[in-house]
């Protein structure tokens, strides 16, 4: 599998994906806004666009579908439950559904809703595992749920999902938060060494060869995937003295979520 990530340039630090089998140099683009990168990239490389993946329905993941796919004729796939809310949509996807690209690529469904209703990550699996995760997962970070979202149903996805992957995914998100994530991260916990020599190595890094991080990064520098860390409880109830005197996991990261809404 050859995966290459193209970032916007814009406003909103859009992330892109190119996933593409090497036997076969059949491609998937995965929310691509910015469609003229996404194609150059593609013809720089030899690949064929024959499928674009729409991780959610928010317009700056789907508003280059269009174009796409009248210049390169390929079909569009996205979550089951935003076929009304996407035009054109060739295919809905449910947990579970295998998606595959040429011969060698085959990605697993995730139902993960939270920040949408209907949204989805993609899982491949084997020896050099990646999730391409749309606005679920950030690095260092998670999606907010301010537009058709539901915290307690993120939490739920986290849990049930996420929580259980492998150290060694690799993590593609759809924007280039990092290093505001891991700001906020070290707000929350000033000593965090790990966090804070990644913040000084990445700070001024070019985004269009943006660092990858992987599961075991994120259990270093994630918050949210931080939800036992005795500093972390303790900075939250300075903002939240009403907090239990052992919160669960879950309280904490709605606390977490509710405080970087307005961070």
């Amino acid at each position: 599998m050859i995966v290459k990530q193209i970032y916007a340039d814009n406003q909103l630090r859009n992330f892109h994906y190119l996933i593409a089998c090497e036997q076969t140099n059949d491609a998937m683009v995965i929310d691509p806004l910015d469609v003229d990168r996404c194609i150059d990239t593609a013809n720089k490389n030899g690949f064929k666009i024959t499928q674009i993946l729409n991780t959610h329905e928010h317009w700056d993941h789907i508003n280059g579908n269009s174009d796409m796919s009248e210049k390169t004729g390929a079909t569009i796939l996205a979550h089951h439950g935003a076929i009304n809310t996407i035009p054109n949509v060739d295919k809905g996807l449910k947990a579970n559904d295998e998606i595959s690209i040429g011969t060698s690529v085959s990605l697993k469904v995730l139902d993960t809703p939270g920040h949408t209703d209907s949204h989805i990550c993609l899982l491949s699996q084997g020896s050099n595992p990646a999730l391409f995760c749309g606005d679920t997962l950030f690095n260092a970070g998670v999606g907010h749920c301010k537009l058709g979202g539901n915290p307690n149903i993120l939490y739920n996805t986290f849990s049930n999902q996420l929580y259980s992957l492998a150290n060694e995914t690799r993590i593609f998100p759809g924007h280039d938060y990092m290093i505001n994530n891991l700001e906020f991260t070290l707000d929350r916990e000033p000593d965090n060494k790990y966090a804070k020599d990644l913040l000084k190595k990445l700070r001024n890094q070019n985004s269009h060869n943006a660092y990858v991080s992987n599961m075991a990064d994120e259990r270093k520098i994630n918050s949210f995937l931080r939800l036992e860390n005795s500093e972390i409880i303790k900075q939250l109830r300075k903002e939240f003295p009403e907090m239990s005197a052992l919160p669960n996991k879950k309280e904490v990261f709605l606390a977490l979520r509710r405080l970087r809404d307005n961070w």
